[in-house]
């Protein structure tokens, strides 16, 4: 489960990063730069919530434990 959650971060950051390199690169036409850098920042949403669906698949089948303060003290 670890393994999942971090390639989903990991995808998080990329995506960001091509959403800002797609920002950045100044295309000759507007849309086709605002195109990429929509579909770059959908992806990014998506796995955003991938990541956090596999937060709570794994806490709730036990694989994630929560460390921090007890809750019932």
């Amino acid at each position: 489960m670890n393994y999942w959650i971090l390639v989903a971060f990991i995808a998080i950051l990329a995506s960001l990063g091509f959403a800002l390199f797609y920002l950045l690169r100044g295309g000759t036409e507007g849309k086709i730069k605002t195109n990429r850098m929509a579909r770059a920042l959908a992806f990014r949403v998506g796995f955003s919530i991938m990541l956090f669906l596999c937060i709570l698949v794994g806490w709730k089948l036990g694989l994630i434990h929560p460390t921090g303060i007890p809750l019932n003290r």
